[in-house]
């Protein structure tokens, strides 16, 4: 019997893999995917017909270093991270993409990039 933890991780797993069944061919928009951990958050933009990332951004970014130590809270940080994710992606003409949550719940940090990042120009 899996303990908790290991429970978590293969529901999360098992979401995910629903996802990208359907999203997988999304053609010419890419994909904002996001990693959590218990310290930091990561965020990428991969295209999937050339099986590629094309940037990512995370809370140990050097560019975003200052206004992350400056930031109080998870959730800031993580907003910050969507910007910043959502600036590099105006510089590559990238304005459209598929949000993958990779199978965490939409709600917390993972909310929270997703709104730095629309409200940085970037459009779900």
């Amino acid at each position: 019997m899996p303990d908790k933890v290991e429970q978590k991780r293969v529901t999360r797993q098992r979401r995910h893999k629903h996802f990208m069944k359907k999203y997988r061919t999304t053609g010419p928009r890419p994909r904002l995917v996001v990693f959590r951990s218990n310290k930091h958050i990561y965020a990428q933009i991969v295209d999937d017909v050339q099986q590629r990332t094309l940037m990512g951004a995370s809370s140990l970014s050097q560019a975003i270093a200052e206004e992350v130590a400056q930031s109080k809270g998870k959730l800031a940080v993580a907003k910050l991270v969507g910007k910043h994710v959502a600036k590099l992606a105006k510089e590559k003409n990238i304005t459209q993409v598929v949000f993958d949550r990779a199978g965490y719940l939409y709600h917390g940090r993972v909310k929270a990039l997703a709104e730095g990042a629309r409200e940085g120009g970037l459009e779900f």
